[in-house]
Order: C-alpha cells, then structure tokens, then sequence
C-alpha cells in the first residue's frame, strides 16, 4: 500500500505536530486538512488510514462528521478513528456510530501507542488490498448491506446506493467485478451498464446482473450489453457467493 494518512484537525497545535513527526519517521505520508466538507470533497486520493483530532470538533463544519460517515459507507477499504477526550467522543459518535470506525484513541493521547497501532492497521489494508475488489450498486441500504456481511470475508466491498453513484465511484476507484441492480431510480441497471460500456475506463469490467427481475424480456433486453451473469436476489447465499467465487476461479484460469 501506499503509506498515506489523512489527518482531520481543527489546528495544527503541538499534538498535531507530534503526531505528524512520529507517523513520518516510521515511514508515512502524512498529509493535515481541516474539517471541511468541501476540502474532503475535492481530494481524489488520500490513503486508506484517516485520522480526526476531534480537538475543536464544535467547530468542525456543521455536516463534516456526517460526511465523513457516509464516505466511510460507501469505501470500505477505509480505516477511519477519532482521537479526542471522553466528551469529544461522545459528540462525534452522534454522527458516525461505533460499527463505522476502526478504533477511538483518548486524550490525554499516547503518541507512541497511536503509532504502534497505525502500523498494524497498515498491515491490514495490505492484506485487504490483496482481496478482489466488488462494487455492489442497489437503492436498497438492507440489500447493500447483507451483500457486504456476505462478502466481506473474502472480497473488498464498495456500495453504491444509486446508478449515478456507482459511476461517480468508479471514476476513481478500480473494481473487479460489479454486482448491479436492475430496477433502480434516475437511472436503471441497463442504463448504468451502457454508460459502464461506453467509457474506455470501464468496459471491460465485468458486470453481474443481481436482481428480482427473473420474466425472459428482462433478461434478453440485457444480453447484448454482454454481462458476465443475470442472479438473482432469490437465490440462497452459498448459490451467489459460488457464484462468483466460479466466475474469480474462471478469470483466473484464463490467465
């Protein structure tokens, strides 16, 4: 992995900087951005390991922990913790609950502890990056959120929750397979697909079809967009998770 951090503070104080020397001299690349909505936004990559110094958090933009809350959703493969006192704490678990984060450091802060902690992380997302990469594109959160627990043991999961999304993601972030919803708002399953097809970045990345739609006109209407496989949401979990454990073993073979 690239040893990037992202450091969320308030100001750039003593702590701040301790944390910045430290992190560096074991070998990371620590860049330090306030907490702002509209600087997160912009950035395009920045790592896999976040840190906020909750320090001043009354004073963090209104919607930033709500927003970082929902990038942590969506990408999978960050590791995200707050550092802060007991109350700090408290606060920002109002907007980003406990099963999001990967971990809480309190103030007063061991900085050696953090360091420690921060290069065992490291070596978990290299194992992470290691797994194949799955985006799972459906408007339904209970959906998104059963594919995940299912497939989390063996792949890295990215959600997306609308076709629009899923197109967002993917301009900067490479999958290895992507499991698509048929009946969505704004833009359906086939749609998302055409556009999937018409950009150079994407088309050829494998697509499934995972839905409840099983008539024969919907099925054929989709063929000519070539999708790898049309499952459907009926299927039992060992059947989908077989699924596409054959379709990663085929892929593999052919190489």
């Amino acid at each position: 992995m690239e040893k990037k951090i992202l450091l969320i503070s308030q100001a750039q104080g003593f702590m701040v900087n301790a944390m910045v020397k430290n992190l560096t001299g074991e070998g990371f690349e620590v860049d330090v951005v306030g907490p702002k909505v509209s600087t997160l936004s912009k950035m395009e990559n920045f790592g896999e390991i976040i840190l906020v110094y909750l320090d001043g958090v009354e004073e963090f933009d209104r919607d930033f922990l709500v927003y970082l809350k929902d990038l942590c959703v969506e990408r999978d493969e960050l590791f995200c913790f707050l550092i802060g006192n007991e109350e700090e704490l408290e606060l920002a678990k109002k907007s980003i609950s406990e099963n999001i984060l990967r971990g809480c450091f309190t103030r007063p802060l061991n900085v050696k502890a953090l360091v420690e902690r921060i290069g065992e992380v490291a070596d978990d997302v290299d194992r992470e990056m290691e797994k194949k990469h799955i985006l799972v594109v459906d408007d339904d959160p209970t959906m998104l959120r059963t594919l995940k627990l299912w497939l989390s043991d063996k792949y890295r999961v990215f959600m997306a929750n609308s076709g629009m999304n899923a197109i967002s993601l993917l301009a900067k972030n490479q999958v290895d397979l992507i499991l698509l919803d048929y009946e969505m708002p704004v833009a359906s399953g086939p749609q998302v697909l055409e556009m999937i097809r018409s950009e150079s970045s994407t088309a050829n990345t494998p697509v499934m079809f995972l839905t409840a739609k099983n008539d024969k006109e919907s099925v054929m209407s989709v063929m000519g967009l070539k999708p790898e496989k049309y499952l459907l949401k009926t299927m039992p979990p060992e059947v989908l998770m077989q699924s596409i454990d054959d379709f990663f073993e085929s892929q593999k073979a052919k190489r």
